[in-house]
């Protein structure tokens, strides 16, 4: 294997945190950059697909990406393993400046129709499969392994920070100049992070782990797989993960807008449900950041699932819109507080070695199998109302705290001190 044994030694001295830390810091803004141009991305392709042909074939558009991101997902773990993450997310976000900015100057041009946006949206879902397993494993490689919660905590804060000013930004480049200016100024943006990243340091993986690499793509694959199976503390963490996603994201994406409407709230009363959502989702990314370590972390994140399990099915019983709201900020504390702590268990537990496959297979849980949930609980809610669906939703989602609680060596894991 090739890995990182190119790449620039640098550890991080271990009194010095990571939010002060500038070499963290260009990673942080990177990635931040990075996401804010995804989400223009998204706002641009949506409008341009609306524009350019009916309501099924933008639907169709916009989920063109999901099929190679879903294929492609275990294979981009793989890649991101054997070439070093740094380099693959380098890579990938160069592919996905070039092929934005393409588009971009097509639609200045000319008036192509739909298929440069149904294949912008395939390039990017394979770009998606090995940046998304690369962005994973590259914190363990640009802090040291007693930081890796609190980097977490500040990657949680750039995503919410992405979510509130990406959907701004992309509006408003359509309305200044149509899809065309806005699929630039995602362009520009992810650009942005290219010459980031390159001066971020990377670490050398240890000899050992080095030498855990296969003489093969696919024996890697296996050996990726044979490594979360029999972990003790891995193959639990990502069950319940998948368990609390599947439970989660039905309710929260398709299932709020029904419920919404049956409930006559509106578009702005949904709004304020997904502002308050996104608040509770911010403060426990800050705390995490703040903090740097959460004692009893495996209890934490049990109890936070099992807790916002409760509130999730209390959503379809609010009796007010003001309550609505309240029930969920705390949602979004809970799941917050739950995934980051997940996420942190997931990036110190796992050897660096193993760090891209392992975060390929949950994030193939999160982005591959869990939209699914989403036309179920669509057509469910629509059979039995809300109420019904949200209390299923929310003990699938509970399920997942009790598996973290069940098991003893998860139950007991900590992050490191």
């Amino acid at each position: 294997m090739t890995t990182a044994t190119h790449e620039t030694v640098q550890r991080t001295a271990p009194d010095l945190a990571a939010h002060r830390d500038p070499n963290v810091l260009r990673w942080l803004t990177a990635y931040t950059a990075s996401m804010v141009g995804d989400s223009v991305y998204y706002i641009a392709l949506s409008w341009a697909a609306v524009q350019s042909g009916t309501a099924a074939q933008a639907g169709l558009v916009m989920t063109a990406s999901a099929v190679p991101r879903a294929l492609l997902m275990l294979g981009g773990g793989v890649i991101a393993d054997r070439l070093g993450p740094r380099r693959v997310v380098i890579g990938s976000d160069a592919v996905r400046c070039a092929a934005v900015l393409a588009v971009a100057a097509l639609l200045y041009t000319t008036t192509p129709g739909l298929w440069p946006l149904a294949l912008l949206a395939l390039v990017f879902g394979a770009v998606d499969a090995v940046f998304m397993p690369a962005v994973g494993a590259l914190p363990a490689r640009v802090t040291s392994r007693g930081q890796l919660a609190r980097v977490q905590g500040m990657r949680g804060l750039a995503i919410r920070f992405a979510s509130v000013v990406g959907g701004p930004l992309g509006g408003l480049g359509v309305a200044v100049g149509g899809a065309a200016a806005a699929f630039a100024l995602a362009g520009v943006l992810i650009a942005v992070s290219v010459p980031l990243l390159c001066a971020v340091r990377v670490g050398k993986l240890p000899a050992d782990d080095r030498a855990a690499a296969g003489d093969t793509a696919w024996s890697d694959l296996r050996a990726g797989l044979r490594y979360v199976r029999r972990h003790r503390v891995l193959a639990p963490l990502l069950l319940a993960i998948a368990l609390g996603d599947l439970g989660f994201v039905g309710p929260l994406n398709v299932g709020l807008t029904l419920l919404a409407d049956e409930r006559g709230w509106g578009a702005a009363g949904m709004g304020w449900v997904l502002s308050g959502f996104g608040v509770g989702a911010g403060a426990a990314s800050l705390l995490l950041t703040l903090r740097g370590r959460l004692p009893h972390a495996g209890r934490l994140a049990g109890w936070s699932i099992l807790a916002g399990s409760v509130a999730i099915g209390a959503l379809a019983f609010a009796p007010t819109l003001v309550t609505a709201v309240g029930t969920a900020l705390l949602i979004g504390l809970l799941a917050g507080l739950s995934g980051a702590v997940c996420g942190a268990l997931l990036q110190t537990q796992a050897d660096p070695a193993y760090l891209g496959r392992v975060t390929a297979v949950s994030s193939l849980v999160s982005v591959g199998l869990t939209p699914l949930s989403m036309p179920a609980s669509a057509a469910a809610v629509g059979a039995w109302g809300a109420g019904p669906v949200f209390v299923v939703s929310a003990a699938v989602c509970g399920l997942g705290g009790v598996v973290a609680l069940s098991v003893p060596h998860l139950r007991r894991a900590e992050l490191p001190r």
